[in-house]
């Protein structure tokens, strides 16, 4: 299954914001980035092994949108779209390795107003790490247990030189990687970069001087819309039980539509982890000591279920989600994080303790993702189906990596 949320990234586009160009018979050109970036690992956990000056080389490849022709191309000020290629050395080849990315990203002009040299670029892929966590051989990198990983990426950029045909870029930002809980242990990896790119466009584009100017407007729309999914995912529940079962789950949400490009909505989701149901019925051995009343009803006490609000970005086909609810049950958890969040002492497993920080995780959920729609967004489609990869945290904790299947209905603008 998680080469699964490799290939469906492969068919995700990601966007890009450059500088206004002046009026030509065909706005719109292909563009490539290569780009160089340093920067540090940070240590993900104590003993971590010693890491020298990270290393990548990255390319961008991408085609700009500067026509209007989509309602989100007008509403995000002219994007590019692209998709990142790049690999990277963590400076520790044994024992951290590489890492082979590849990304869909999107970046945002900052200050506009007074200038478009200035881009915030922000990446969500999948990438492959050839060195992982082992007991004997690499016990001190627990950063990364599997070969795929989730990769997230962002970067302030400046452009500091620009010509017809190539603008020279400055950048500075953040790369993360990590399994989305579904192997044990998953510090992640995190590291801070400076990075210098150059833009070559496929034609020489002629820049206009600095002209601020606002467009004309474009009618403001709203549409209502309800949606349903389902999908299934996977994850590990510790260290000592780190293998992988499926977390089953459904959704409905309803909401607004906001100029074909900004969703807004809330909703109800259930949650099933076969997990907790095996270690209930297993007899498990804090719920034979603090909750025996699970074994009366193991679905129920597997279950999980509350409310989110969701907020999505329309790209045409593409759809970038983020998502943050309470659960409303969740009585498993306390187990969970007993067992999650606890150290071995002299061979003996201490399960950790019911603190505020576990109050807060048990209470708020999160997830974040991306969307391929059957039908472009872009057309309003009345009834439309997509697949999607989603991470699903606890707070800002991976809970479990989920592949989706949804339908979303919208009534008339």
């Amino acid at each position: 299954m998680k080469y699964a949320y490799f290939y469906l990234f492969t068919l995700l586009i990601g966007v890009q914001v450059n500088g206004q160009v002046s009026d030509q018979e065909n706005k719109d050109f292909f563009f490539i980035t290569p780009e160089i970036l340093i920067g540090k690992t940070m240590e993900a956990n104590t003993f971590f092994p010693k890491t020298n000056l990270q290393k990548g080389f990255f390319l961008n490849f991408g085609k700009t949108n500067n026509s209007d022709e989509k309602e989100w191309m007008y509403r995000l000020g002219n994007p590019k779209t692209g998709i990142s290629i790049g690999v990277t050395d963590f400076g520790n080849r044994e024992n951290v390795g590489f890492a082979y990315t590849l990304m869909p990203f999107v970046e945002f002009g900052l200050l506009k107003k007074k200038s478009h040299r200035f881009n915030l670029h922000i990446a969500f892929g999948a990438s492959y790490l050839d060195t992982q966590f082992d007991p004997d051989t690499n016990p001190f990198n627990k950063a990364i247990t599997t070969k795929i990983n989730w990769s997230y990426r962002s970067f302030l950029y400046y452009d500091f030189k620009r010509s017809n045909k190539i603008n020279w870029r400055l950048g500075v930002g953040y790369l993360h990687h990590s399994n989305g809980h579904t192997r044990l242990p998953n510090q992640g990896l995190n590291s801070f970069l400076l990075s210098v790119s150059s833009e070559i466009n496929a034609k020489p584009i002629v820049y206009e001087a600095d002209d601020f100017s606002q467009k004309t407007e474009r009618k403001r729309t709203s549409q209502m819309y309800f949606s349903i999914r389902g999908g299934i995912g996977q994850n590990v529940l510790s260290e000592v039980f780190n293998e992988k079962k499926e977390v089953y789950s459904g959704a409905f949400s309803v909401g607004k539509i906001i100029n074909k490009t900004f969703k807004y909505g809330g909703g109800f989701y259930y949650r099933f982890y076969e997990h907790y149901y095996d270690y209930i019925k297993n007899d498990g051995e804090l719920v034979v000591e603090q909750f025996p009343f699970f074994r009366d009803n193991p679905v129920r006490y597997a279950s999980n279920y509350g409310i989110f609000g969701t907020a999505e970005l329309f790209l045409g086909h593409i759809g970038m989600e983020f998502e943050i609810g309470l659960n409303i049950s969740k009585p498993f958890y306390k187990i969970d994080w007993q067992l999650s969040q606890g150290e071995t002492y002299n061979d003996v497993y201490v399960p950790a303790e019911l603190d505020w920080y576990y109050e807060i995780k048990r209470t708020i959920s999160s997830r974040m993702g991306l969307k391929l729609y059957l039908i472009n967004t872009n057309k309003a489609p009345k009834n439309n189906l997509f697949i999607s990869a989603h991470i699903n945290a606890n707070l800002g904790q991976a809970d479990f990596s989920e592949l989706s299947l949804g339908y979303v209905h919208r009534f008339d603008i």
